[in-house]
């Protein structure tokens, strides 16, 4: 019974929550506005009480004019009265010109926050992408997240600026009514005010209805923007023309879209035929707040001056009430879209840093040890590694060979702390990782992937990168390209170093996946690390550049400790250790001869490579 009472009081407590939820983001939102233009924001709030002020001062100086001019009138006294009209006419024409100078102003600083705010969201969002975990860009709901962030984001803080200073103005404008309204008829201004809550009302409630559609078909979002990205990027170009699926594919992408668009558009015509409905309430309430002004100018209960001035200010009453309605369920709207952002900026990484971190040994004296260590990625029921424990001493070369799928670059990502152990624990002279610093850590490791990332920058950049932070001289790029072989292919471009890589840019120079491989070879060999980690180094490369390329590793080894992965044992033969891994275990370990001689997988996968050379 009570689960049931719940179930029924749980979709207003939910309701209520996320209203609440959503002003502390407003307030968030406010915040950040502050942090990136707190001087320009300042002059944006004083440029919005005089933008409030002085239309009312306008409006009042306008009645001034007309009652004198009809006193004068009257009184049969025109010449008397000219010169004090025309001071008030020049009154009026300053405050009309301050009204357009503000204007312009307010328009001028509203463009620089709003520039200002949008780069530094972007700012945020990047250091934020930046210190999340591994982990999450293997996850789909990350990627959901992340999405409804990058899509709001450059769009709702400038919103947020510009709906601010709406409500802002509206806000000092009503305010100084609302003391003349109340002033001359108290219902007559509960009127008006009743006949604009409607309108509030319905944009409130389609805010909350697009957010939670929106937020609901994120995934299908994502997967038309996917179809998108591979008919308009060239790392599916080759295929998709080979293979005849662009037709494929642009179906895809069209029933998509086409499908998302009616559904935002059934909600778009509902929206519209409410606020219909309660837009007639609100101008039906300012006819009749107009009568009741004729009504009394008829019975001479106020002058022709004022019969203006209440006019102007009934309708400014009704333009301003529902600008501030219609700027705070924007704002409301906004600020409940913005909560993807906070969404995507609270997300706590799992890779803790310690509070107070041990100095990482410089160098390594000992070994690093893997003690019973066993791990599962996020949503997998299979562990990718399990009870694993190896020895790596200072200055030897470890090789890690098995199948796809048999834990080996896993093993590397948690030596490189991208993830942590579920159980166990790995140390470096004894330290468990987790003790130090991941900058320190990484620090000391120079790594290869097997999918490198492919830089579409100059060829001395994508080598630079190698060193991180540490300066670097022109000779260390020299060597690492030599090392490499990378040095011939740069050679022989026209801009040699200073050539841009790829064909994302202008004059850009695409290369063949083997010079990209022997590029990032380089990239690691520039970096003078303690921890030299090779994932795939020679997949890419022709016979004779593989065998340059392990010569030059059997240099760059030397005093350092170092980790190959490779499916080409040729590559591994040099290594003091090889351990054969399977479905997440070391089942075999030892030099190349030692496990030869076993006649177990090691020999059976090494016998079977070596026969295609006979």
């Amino acid at each position: 019974m009570s689960s049931g009472k719940g179930s029924r009081t749980s979709p207003g407590i939910h309701g209520l929550q996320r209203k609440l939820d959503t002003f502390l983001t407003l307030r968030r939102a406010v915040a950040l506005v502050w942090e990136s233009a707190p001087g320009w924001t300042v002059a944006g709030s004083v440029l919005v009480v005089l933008q409030g002020v002085l239309p009312l001062v306008s409006l009042y100086l306008l009645k001034l004019i007309i009652d004198a001019v009809n006193a004068a009138i009257t009184a049969n006294v025109m010449q008397e009265a000219f010169i004090p009209v025309m001071v008030l006419i020049a009154l009026l024409c300053g405050t009309s010109l301050a009204i357009v100078v503000t204007r312009s102003l307010s328009m001028h600083v509203s463009e620089v926050q709003s520039a200002l705010t949008t780069d530094h969201v972007q700012d945020v969002m990047h250091a934020k992408s930046v210190e999340v975990d591994l982990e999450y860009y293997e996850n789909p709901a990350y990627y959901d997240t992340f999405y409804r962030a990058q899509m709001e984001a450059p769009v709702r803080p400038t919103r947020i600026v510009n709906g601010l200073v709406q409500v802002g103005q509206s806000t000092v404008t009503l305010a100084a009514i609302a003391v003349i309204l109340i002033s001359f008829s108290w219902l007559l201004a509960v009127v008006l005010l009743l006949a604009v809550i409607p309108v509030a009302f319905v944009r409130w409630k389609y805010a909350d209805r697009l957010y939670s559609w929106r937020r609901s078909r994120t995934s299908k979002e994502r997967r038309s923007w996917y179809y998108h990205w591979m008919l308009t990027n060239d790392s599916h170009a080759k295929e998709i023309r080979l293979f005849n699926l662009g037709p494929q594919f642009k179906g895809r992408y069209k029933n998509l879209r086409r499908d998302l668009r009616r559904e935002y558009l059934d909600i778009s015509v509902k929206r519209v035929g409410a606020d219909l409905a309660a837009q007639s309430l609100a101008v039906l309430g300012l006819f009749i707040a107009l009568a009741v002004v004729v009504y009394k100018a008829v019975q001479g209960s106020i002058s022709v001056g004022d019969l203006v001035f209440y006019f102007g200010i009934i309708q400014q009453s009704q333009a301003f009430m529902n600008t501030l309605l219609t700027g705070v369920a924007g704002l409301y709207e906004d600020a409940i879209f913005l909560t993807s952002l906070y969404e995507f900026l609270d997300i706590t990484p799992g890779v803790r840093e310690p509070e107070s971190p041990k100095t990482f040994p410089a160098p390594v004296q000992g070994e690093i040890r893997f003690d019973h260590v066993s791990f599962r990625y996020p949503g997998s029921e299979q562990a990718a590694l399990s009870d694993i424990s190896l020895t790596i001493p200072r200055g030897r070369t470890v090789a890690l060979v098995g199948e796809n799928g048999s834990g080996k670059t896993t093993l590397v990502k948690l030596l490189c702390r991208l993830y942590d152990p579920a159980d166990g624990r790995i140390t470096v002279d004894g330290t468990d990782l987790r003790e130090f610093s991941t900058l320190d850590l990484r620090r000391e490791i120079s790594i290869v992937f097997q999918d490198y990332a492919r830089y579409n920058l100059t060829a001395r950049e994508n080598i630079i990168f190698g060193s991180g932070d540490r300066p670097t001289g022109d000779d260390d790029l020299f060597r690492a390209a030599e090392s490499s072989g990378a040095n011939q292919v740069i050679g022989r471009l026209e801009q040699q170093y200073e050539t841009v890589l790829g064909k994302m840019f202008e004059d850009g120079v695409d290369l063949s996946i083997g010079e990209w491989q022997k590029v990032a070879l380089a990239r690691a060999f520039i970096r003078d690390a303690q921890l030299v980690i090779m994932d795939e180094p020679t997949s890419a490369l022709d016979p004779m550049a593989e065998a340059e390329v392990i010569s030059q590793l059997r240099r760059l080894s030397e005093g350092r400790t170092t980790i190959i992965i490779s499916h080409r044992l040729s590559s591994v033969k040099m290594a003091d250790c090889i351990y054969f891994m399977e479905k997440g275990r070391i089942i075999e370990q030892g030099t190349h001869d030692q496990l030869v001689a076993a006649s177990g997988r090691y020999a059976l996968l090494f016998d079977t490579q070596a026969k295609q050379y006979r």
